[in-house]
């Protein structure tokens, strides 16, 4: 059985992030569907770009949790897990919504992605006999962060969520661009701010930042699938987003080590 050694104190319990994770991606996604699909034009695309940032922010959490428990050497697993698990929800929560109704494909991609996660925390406590008590649940959320992150980075580089407005996200090879943009963004934060001074409020902006970043990338190449002022707004967006985000992580990097200033080095018994 593994122990359980918190990453971080005090802060905003996973509960409520995961929630606020899961409202700020499908409120978002759903902003993307009615400019798509009622208004008729793509100019609500970087909404996409606000769901992945949702997304990761409760991913990080996620993360945060199943790595207190001694695996953090795994958290680049977890976070390539997260993608390759969550394309499997994507995708067929798309090919569902193409049956039925675009407006499905956000709460089935959610859904089949959770069950996906489900079936592979299971296998690695049963299986793998990893024995970690968070297990099933992390990597049920982690593969609907994916998820949700792809399907958010899709939206920006092609306007829709359609499978019709799919192709091309794939077939030019945009899906390997979000792939790896969004998988280092949800890996990156906390291994970067992990340690005995890590706070939430740091480590979430960084993921605010790394989502802006990828963002930047995916409004850049969106250019060929989407109308050109949809791309310069979501371009603009994410360059602003980023610019803040980025200052403000320098400001509690700052905070946080200023903080250190005053401490003592441990002393050893013998030196007492």
């Amino acid at each position: 059985m593994s122990v359980k050694v918190e990453a971080s104190h005090g802060g905003i319990p996973h509960g409520k992030i995961a929630a606020a994770g899961i409202i700020i991606a499908l409120v978002s996604l759903y902003i993307a569907v009615i400019g798509h699909e009622v208004l008729g034009f793509d100019y609500f695309a970087f909404f996409g770009g606000i769901a992945a940032i949702g997304a990761l922010i409760w991913g990080n959490s996620a993360i945060k949790r199943l790595c207190s428990y001694g695996i953090g050497a795994g958290v680049p697993s977890a976070g390539m897990l997260a993608f390759g698990s969550g394309l499997f929800g994507m995708f067929l929560g798309i090919a569902i919504g193409a049956m039925t109704s675009v407006w499905i494909i956000p709460v089935a991609v959610l859904v089949i992605a959770l069950i996906t996660g489900v079936i592979l925390g299971w296998i690695a406590n049963t299986v793998l006999n990893m024995k970690i008590p968070v297990m099933i649940q992390s990597l049920a959320e982690l593969a609907a962060v994916g998820a949700l992150t792809t399907l958010g980075l899709r939206t920006v580089a092609i306007g829709g969520l359609e499978l019709e407005a799919g192709f091309v996200f794939v077939a030019v090879g945009f899906i390997a661009v979000a792939f790896m943009l969004g998988a280092i963004a949800l890996q990156h934060p906390f291994n970067a701010c992990l340690g005995p001074g890590e706070t939430q409020d740091r480590t979430n902006m960084l993921v605010i930042e790394c989502g802006f970043l990828s963002m930047i990338i995916m409004a850049v190449i969106s250019f060929v699938a989407v109308s050109a002022v949809a791309g310069w707004i979501s371009l603009v967006i994410a360059i602003i987003g980023w610019a803040v985000s980025y200052k403000k992580y320098i400001a509690l990097s700052k905070r946080d080590a200023a903080a250190w200033l005053d401490a003592k080095p441990f002393v050893d018994a013998e030196e007492e």
